[in-house]
């Protein structure tokens, strides 16, 4: 039977603290030096998520540069010269990815403070983030991680041209302040808000899912964001640069181009995003994961517990590929319940504590692409107009 309410336990992190064992003579005496350490009080000052800084400083002075970029232009050719016609205007746009940015630097520190704090609200043992020879606390070995390091510069780059990219091609994109969202009704901009939401997570659903299943796919690019078996926070953007390219477009760009949001709706949904991406990674699952307790009281909702059994291996889990909402692996039959039973059944849905999985496999004639390509056309018609 699942227990909905515990006290969260004070034991401190064992992870902080583990020891690699490599003899299994040594185990018993390792793990009572394990039980004795953790009784330790944990200071601020000995975590190691910092709140501004990445682990790699080059990757840290590449994200600052590139934040700068935009203020150097407007010192140089002011913001009139920058500026784009019915788009918010060009310091804004520069102040809304500095926000992003710090944003996912605190909410992370936040998430990773609350997994180190809290063990009992952990998806996963404490003993899967124990330290293991050559590898870090996620189960990556430093070859991965010097790949991620490469592709993490890549995704700032990237990222960076298709922001500022879709500014000066599809003006509007970024919608700006006008008369017009005033007028809209706190329920139109709901509403407009859920099916945006619904309509990215559709494609991301689809490109997630193909990323899985397409050999190549899933060798060449997805396999290298799964190098994460036991996922925290910071891993939530450590992928292939042209997975978090391709996530961007079909996710947030169609969705935006389909269904645009006006100005306060934009910003909000779009930090809204950040949270809920970095705590389906952050290995806790409870009422500390605002953006998922939000959305808890919608149908077929999603917790971090099932993107977090996703991570845990079996070729990556291929279930529950969906980000918000949850809706679309219910319809498509990829849902699971995963490790809904942790920390007492704190944070199971509905679904999941009435274990209604159904796998359904795609028709043979049937490919994972097809609605990307719906979705394209779509867009197509859409500009087009």
């Amino acid at each position: 039977m699942c227990i909905k309410n515990i006290t969260p336990r004070t034991v401190q992190d064992p992870v902080r603290t583990a020891i690699s064992v490599t003899n299994t003579k040594n185990i018993k005496d390792d793990t009572r030096a394990q039980d004795q350490l953790n009784n330790e009080p944990m200071h601020v000052r000995e975590h190691f998520s910092s709140l501004l800084f990445g682990g790699s400083v080059s990757n840290t002075l590449l994200e600052l540069i590139l934040l700068a970029a935009p203020f150097i232009g407007l010192f140089f050719y002011g913001d009139e010269a920058l500026n784009m016609p019915n788009s918010m205007s060009f310091v804004e746009l520069s102040l809304f990815f500095l926000v992003a940015s710090i944003v996912r630097r605190i909410y992370n520190a936040y998430l990773e403070a609350i997994y180190f704090t809290f063990p009992a609200y952990r998806t996963q043992p404490p003993r899967e983030h124990l330290l293991k020879q050559g590898k870090d606390l996620c189960g990556r070995d430093l070859e991965q991680l010097k790949i991620l390091d490469f592709q993490d510069k890549m995704t700032m780059l990237s990222q960076f041209l298709l922001n500022f990219g879709l500014y000066y091609i599809l003006p509007g994109f970024y919608p700006k302040s006008s008369d017009s969202d005033s007028e809209q009704s706190l329920g139109e901009r709901f509403l407009r808000l859920i099916l945006n939401h619904y309509i990215m997570s559709f494609g991301m659903y689809w490109a997630h899912r193909s990323l899985h299943v397409v050999p190549w796919l899933w060798e060449n690019i997805h396999s290298f964001h799964h190098w994460a078996k036991h996922p925290l926070s910071r891993n939530t953007y450590e992928d292939h640069w042209f997975d978090n390219f391709f996530n961007a477009i079909i996710g947030h760009t169609f969705a935006q181009i389909l269904v645009p949001l006006d100005r306060p709706t934009f910003w909000f949904s779009r930090i809204f995003r950040i949270l809920e991406s970095l705590e389906k990674h952050s290995g806790t699952s409870c009422g500390f994961n605002l953006a998922h307790s939000a959305q808890q009281w919608l149908p077929f909702a999603q917790m971090p517990h099932h993107h977090d059994w996703h991570h845990e291996g079996f070729k990556g889990s291929n279930y529950t590929f969906s980000s918000i909402g949850g809706i679309w692996d219910c319809i498509f039959g990829t849902r699971k319940g995963g490790r809904y039973k942790a920390n007492g059944c704190y944070s199971a849905t509905r679904s999941d504590l009435a274990k209604s999985t159904v796998k359904k496999d795609l028709p043979k004639w049937f490919h994972p692409l097809f609605p990307l390509v719906a979705l394209s056309l779509a867009i197509t018609f859409k500009l087009s107009k």
